[in-house]
């Protein structure tokens, strides 16, 4: 059974995290899961806390202020009732800590919930499936350089965030499935 069968036998409403460390395939993998599964795909990289300063601050609080996880609960709990949600994502864009134009989810039955921090132990209790994606790091590094085109001090900053968050507060032991991605030619290896 693939993992998207077990998921489809889930009761409803149904609400997944993917979690996982920057460039190891959340976007792609979220994007195929939530297609076959019809599902409402929240973007976690909407709700960057807009810290666009290099910082000095210990890993712990660059994890803690990462993403704006009161701004991920609301829009959960409003789909979750099975209401529309909206919020104003961060301007990527601009990339000076300002928010776009609002955007509007419509509700639906299952919901999925992408980007680094998303299993965080504070959304636990809105989260029904937390999947954790890994990769080996050589993979992931050639990613993160293919699309950044070079790691800067700003990343590497975040970089250190995600090794405490992993190695703290999100564990592999806390995720309900761990799925190992390859190089995509698989689709991602879960039966996709």
């Amino acid at each position: 059974m693939t993992l998207v069968d077990r998921l489809r036998a889930l009761p409803r409403p149904l609400r997944i995290a993917v979690d996982g460390r920057s460039g190891v395939g959340k976007s792609t993998f979220a994007g195929l899961l939530a297609a076959d599964l019809g599902a409402r795909l929240v973007e976690g990289d909407a709700f960057y806390a807009g810290g666009t300063e290099q910082r000095a601050d210990p890993p712990e609080a660059l994890a803690a202020a990462c993403i704006d996880w009161r701004r991920q609960q609301a829009v959960l709990e409003a789909l979750s009732a099975g209401r529309a949600a909206s919020f104003r994502p961060f301007d990527w864009a601009a990339f000076d800590g300002s928010s776009g134009p609002e955007v509007l989810l419509p509700p639906a039955e299952v919901i999925l919930l992408e980007g680094v921090y998303s299993a965080r132990p504070e959304l636990a209790d809105l989260i029904d499936v937390a999947i954790l994606l890994t990769s080996p790091e050589e993979l992931r590094m050639a990613r993160l350089l293919a699309r950044e085109g070079e790691i800067s001090p700003w990343e590497r900053q975040w970089h250190r965030a995600e090794d405490w968050y992993f190695a703290h507060q999100a564990p592999p032991e806390r995720f309900d499935v761990v799925v190992e991605v390859g190089d995509g030619a698989d689709r991602l290896g879960v039966g996709l």
